[in-house]
């Protein structure tokens, strides 16, 4: 159970979908496809984006736990791109194999450039409070390699100490070893801190198994269950 906020020394937090999100993604897909005269409407792509997400992120099966490694953060999104331009009729754009999987390429520098991404509105207000008042901030994060460098560039990586990323330390959610490294690396016990993410598995389950609470962040309709849908609830807790 969790308990008042108060009662926490620490506030470690997933980063895509909970600190940051791509506000555009269909728009930009939408105008890197149509560079390559494949047009295809906005709608059209954003529902497959939602689609791809559900089918590769969340009902993606994570046992046994894998060793996360740069090249197998870009084969996740490469096969995941791979599917959605599959879903938009690539093949009767009479695409080679290799002109797909170029293109799957671009797509994932594209989308790990940090021009790309954008705080959520209530991202900088609250990390600012909280640390502020006295709270260490953490990241755990599966990401690319690139994960500081959007930080950096959002202005709110210097709050956090340490960052944790999955492609970096060679580890990634759920398994609980990445939780243990963060607490580890902070000096920190497991009681002292609160875990925020979007995801039950990742971020809800897998600190749960070596002892950290964690409240999960509902930014989008497809988040069900209980959870927050802005960090400013957490100052109710």
């Amino acid at each position: 159970m969790v308990k008042s906020l108060r009662d926490y020394k620490a506030i470690f937090f997933d980063v895509g979908d909970t600190l940051i999100t791509i506000p555009a993604a269909r728009v930009i897909m939408q105008q890197y496809l149509a560079s390559k005269a494949m047009h295809r409407g906005e709608e059209q792509i954003g529902e497959l984006f939602t689609e791809a997400f559900r089918l590769f992120y969340y009902g993606k099966q994570l046992d046994p736990f894998e060793v996360c490694t740069p090249e197998s953060d870009r084969a996740f999104w490469v096969k995941l791109y791979h599917y959605i331009l599959q879903r938009l009729g690539v093949d009767e754009e009479q695409w080679t194999e290799e002109q797909v999987h170029q293109c799957c390429h671009e797509l994932y520098h594209l989308f790990t450039a940090p021009e790309q991404y954008a705080l959520f509105e209530d991202v900088k207000e609250c990390i600012e409070r909280l640390s502020r008042e006295g709270y260490k901030l953490g990241i755990i994060s599966n990401f690319a390699p690139t994960l500081s460098s959007i930080l950096e560039h959002k202005g709110i990586l210097h709050y956090f100490d340490p960052v944790i990323v999955s492609t970096e330390v060679g580890l990634e959610k759920p398994d609980p070893a990445i939780f243990s490294l963060a607490l580890e690396r902070s000096g920190l016990e497991a009681r002292d801190v609160l875990y925020i993410g979007d995801h039950d598995r990742n971020d809800i389950w897998a600190p749960a198994q070596v002892g950290i609470d964690a409240v999960k962040i509902k930014r989008y309709d497809y988040h069900t269950g209980e959870g927050i849908h802005s960090l400013r609830e957490l100052f109710a807790l």
